[in-house]
């Protein structure tokens, strides 16, 4: 019984083995990141597109429906997550210390987390974050890319100013130093 035990133990790791190398071997390199401005022309649909996301009620890590319309009329930076997303994890600390900051007047951080209420709940047990994390699993993906995220990468990040107009979107790991340009010409 115990040889027939390390044999099947032996397949399994001969196949998760075969698999991790065809991973390997068929693994594209990542885009880079986009960031984009939106052209003039879409504007109506930028705004048609926030009215539906500041329409809806997500609920928030401790799984109470939040209604997103107590965010209209300020800016807005809505960052689209996971909680295994490494890069989304790893640029959480900069977007807490942006909304903590107070240097741009009335701007507000949101993340919507493309999870499961369970993992994003143990998330916020584990890691301080100073801004709401809403809870939109699956959903969240169709979200972002009615903002542009037609490859659904995370994370993704749409800069919404307080008129209610998509000013640009982030494909990627933000880089800080052009978002804060992006800001501060809010």
């Amino acid at each position: 019984m115990k040889t027939s035990h390390l044999l099947a133990c032996g397949a399994i790791a001969v196949v998760f083995g075969a698999i991790g190398a065809w991973v390997g071997i068929n693994k594209k390199a990542p885009p880079p990141p986009i960031t984009s401005t939106v052209p003039p022309g879409q504007a109506a649909a930028g705004s048609a597109v926030v009215d539906a996301l500041l329409a809806r009620t997500m609920a928030d890590a401790q799984g109470t429906q939040q209604p997103l319309a107590q965010w209209k009329g300020k800016p807005l930076l809505v960052n689209f997550w996971a909680t295994w997303c490494a890069p989304c994890v790893k640029e959480m600390p900069e977007l807490s210390a942006l909304q903590t900051s107070g240097k741009y007047k009335n701007l507000q951080v949101i993340g919507i987390g493309i999870d499961s209420p369970t993992n994003i709940a143990e998330f916020t047990k584990k890691f301080p974050i100073a801004y709401p994390l809403y809870v939109d699993g699956v959903a969240g993906t169709e979200l972002s890319r009615q903002f542009g995220n037609a490859q659904g990468g995370l994370p993704f990040t749409v800069l919404i100013g307080a008129d209610g107009q998509v000013k640009k979107t982030y494909l990627g790991l933000l880089k800080f130093d052009q978002l804060h340009q992006d800001l501060a010409a809010l």
